[in-house]
């Protein structure tokens, strides 16, 4: 139970997203930037809270559709016969926002062995909200992708963002982490390897 108020205290609600983000869901008009989060800066372990989930594991990688940087729709089974890290965040999530550099830091490091790496907003707003963060952040192995049904977030159900699933080339869930980790750390490599060695 304490673990799960731990990762409370370092993720997003994913049912209560900000002002900004209410009004966009009814319709209503919002500023490209309005709602984004800032996150300070990473000054240790302190900054990152999470909880493993591996209840899921062996289950299949979910067939529902999403758009890809280009705007056109994709699944996660475009990405059969390589591993995965699918990561759910939105740009008014502070634990997002500050996650976001170490995700880059692992597609730099793991897409050129084969990890796909996929930040899948989860913004409404969809390609206007993460448009204009992707150009006021320096993310350069990262890519907009956005759900914005919010599909994907519904079929995880964890209620946190951000959410990140790990899967293996056969396309078979291995962990799933709930809120934010520091993808810099042991505990996460160790995550990776166990993805890209099944």
């Amino acid at each position: 139970m304490t673990l799960l108020l731990l990762a409370g205290l370092a993720a997003c609600d994913r049912q209560s997203p900000p002002p900004e983000q209410a009004a966009a869901n009814a319709g209503a008009p919002a500023p490209v930037t309005s709602g984004e989060a800032t996150a300070p800066a990473a000054s240790g372990k302190g900054d990152f809270s999470y909880t493993l989930d591996r209840s899921k594991a062996g289950t299949p990688a979910p067939d529902i559709r999403f758009r890809n940087p280009d705007g056109g729709d994709a699944t996660l089974r475009d990405f059969a016969g390589k591993p995965m890290l699918v990561n759910l965040w939105a740009t008014w999530c502070a634990p997002c926002v500050a996650e976001m550099p170490t995700l880059d830091a692992v597609a730099a490091s793991h897409g050129p062995k084969g990890l796909g790496v996929l930040t899948i907003s989860q913004d409404t707003q969809g390609e206007k909200a993460i448009a204009s963060f992707f150009e006021k952040h320096d993310l350069p192995h990262l890519k907009g992708w956005v759900d914005p049904e919010n599909g994907l977030g519904f079929h995880y159900a964890t209620g946190m963002l951000p959410t990140t699933v790990l899967y293996d080339a056969q396309g078979k869930e291995v962990v799933r982490v709930i809120g934010a980790m520091d993808w810099n750390g042991e505990e996460a490599r160790k995550l990776l390897e166990e993805a890209m060695a099944s």
